[in-house]
């Protein structure tokens, strides 16, 4: 039976995607799905190859006939998203601005504005050296993230179920948000990466918010724990207050650093911080499998 594991934290810079990769290595077969589709990087350690894009239409613009346009100023007036400039002798869309409301058709008395599809963004279907690989880029200033984040899913359940792979391994979106609730719904585990610090542990509450709205099953990793013991010890508080389950606690540790550097896994190096990570994934996999 298929299992999505879904790892989030949040915020980002918590050492979410090093975990995530870390894991895609850990795993003899998997399906990895980068929901990341605003700032993804998770391609920059495993290095997919493209095998299939597909493009994403995910909203609609609207757009100007000018040979149509008496100018009347309706369409400026009606417009609440601040798209629509006078300039020139001449009303123009600003396209990045533009929600696609349809407002300014409706409005227009001569029918000189109508609404087309707009290219929101791209998805892809990658092979790397650890299996398939779905992941996303949205274009810059596009807001349909969730919508995105869906199809990435989708496309690497699809190969999974296609494949017969049993698991799929999300990086999810940092933060609460769309994006973040994008990324969770229907996982069967979700892995949260806190780090110790004032802001983290208030991050951390948030998205356990979040995940314990969904009534999925979760488990914290705080990551470079020894830098800050004493946010580590109100962490875990916090998880034994709520009875979350800790998986493990990653070190500081340079190798890290190193890796990241040099756009690899972790798990090429013998360090505290990979064998920290291996006996978190041992933990997860018998945990998720056996459901």
């Amino acid at each position: 039976m298929l299992r999505q594991i879904a790892i989030v934290s949040g915020k980002g810079g918590t050492g979410k995607t090093t975990l995530s990769a870390s894991f895609s290595y850990l795993t003899r077969e998997r399906v990895m799905a980068d929901c990341d589709v605003d700032a993804p990087n998770l391609h920059i350690i495993l290095k997919p190859e493209v095998k299939n894009a597909h493009k994403y239409i995910g909203s609609k613009k609207a757009i100007l006939d000018q040979s149509k346009c008496v100018k009347c100023g309706i369409c400026q007036q009606v417009c609440r998203f601040d798209a629509i400039s006078f300039d020139d002798d001449k009303y123009f869309i600003k396209e990045y601005a533009c929600e696609g409301c349809n407002a300014c058709v409706m409005k227009c008395p001569t029918k000189a504005l109508k609404l087309i599809d707009s290219l929101s963004g791209e998805y892809y279907l990658s092979e790397t050296q650890k299996g398939p690989m779905a992941h996303a880029l949205l274009q810059p200033g596009e807001e349909t993230t969730g919508g995105l984040i869906a199809e990435v899913r989708k496309e690497a359940v699809r190969v999974a179920r296609e494949k017969d792979i049993p698991i799929v391994v999300i990086d999810g979106a940092p933060g609460i948000g769309c994006p973040a609730t994008s990324s969770v719904t229907s996982a069967n585990y979700v892995v949260i990466v806190a780090e110790p610090t004032m802001s983290g542990l208030h991050d951390l509450k948030r998205i356990v918010q979040t995940v314990e709205h969904f009534r999925i099953p979760m488990g914290i990793v705080i990551n470079k724990y020894n830098i800050n013991e004493f946010q580590t010890n109100k962490i875990e508080k916090y998880c034994e207050d709520r009875s979350l389950e800790i998986l493990g606690k990653i070190p500081y540790d340079a190798t890290v650093k190193t890796a990241t550097e040099q756009a690899k896994s972790i798990m090429f190096y013998e360090c505290p911080a990979s064998h920290e990570i291996r006996k978190i994934w041992n933990k997860i996999e018998n945990k998720v499998m056996k459901r």
